[in-house]
């Protein structure tokens, strides 16, 4: 049967509400899990979409596993394979299409405001009024070549980008109250370092307060884009 496979490269980097919204749809899906050792596919048989999600790492380390993703992905994108990636897995996406992965200038974390380009994509994905996404890192991606620019923020102007069947971000917008309460434990020496360095870190505080305010309207916001994506991927399950 085809199915969706999910890329998880750290424990708490779980596809979140996503997982949530591809069970609502009944779209059999399943992961990966590149963090428990599971292995990179070698071929795309039965492979109807590909989602990565996030983690600590950079797509710059010689990690065992980044080649023969990249691989796969290339493979993806040159077959139409619809492919989204989260923060992590945006970079992934980025660098396997040839543009480069570098230090942001900040690091983003917690919530912030990010705006929609004045394009027919971005429209169709996000809308065109800004809205609160969450963000954890310290990197980012340049825009492969022919992509079509999607979010930008003001710490970060490369948020999303697509480019045929593939959707890429750095911001998360599959977030749920869980695993934000476990990041901000799980990474608290990440988020301590980036609060005394950079405006665009918030407080532990700040951020409790506002994942009460904007948590339901950026599933909403993820619901609305999820299910553009999902128009892309043409096998019937």
């Amino acid at each position: 049967m085809n199915t969706v496979v999910i890329f998880q490269f750290y424990p708490s980097e779980d596809a979140g509400y996503l997982a949530h919204f591809l069970t609502e749809k009944n779209i059999p899906w399943h992961y990966i899990r590149v963090d428990q050792g599971q292995p990179i596919p070698t071929s795309l048989n039965n492979i109807s979409a590909m989602i990565m999600m996030g983690g600590p790492m950079s797509v710059n380390d010689k990690l065992p596993w980044i080649p023969p993703l990249l691989n796969l992905i290339c493979q993806a994108q040159n077959e139409n394979i619809p492919m989204v990636g989260h923060c992590l897995g945006g970079q992934l996406i980025a660098k396997a299409l040839g543009a480069q992965v570098k230090t942001n200038s900040v690091r983003e974390i917690g919530w912030g405001k990010v705006t929609p380009a004045n394009n027919d994509d971005a429209k169709a994905y996000f809308g065109e009024k800004a809205f609160q996404a969450f963000h954890w890192h310290g990197e980012t991606f340049e825009l492969p070549k022919e992509s079509i620019p999607l979010l930008s923020s003001p710490y970060c102007q490369n948020q999303a980008f697509s480019l045929g069947n593939t959707l890429a971000m750095q911001c998360h917008i599959e977030m749920t109250k869980e695993m934000i309460t476990e990041w901000c434990i799980s990474d608290a020496n990440y988020h301590a370092q980036g609060l005394a360095t950079s405006p665009a870190v918030q407080t532990l505080t700040q951020m409790e307060t506002d994942t009460v305010c904007y948590l339901p309207l950026l599933q909403q916001q993820a619901k609305r884009c999820y299910e553009h994506w999902l128009t892309k991927i043409n096998v019937k399950f």
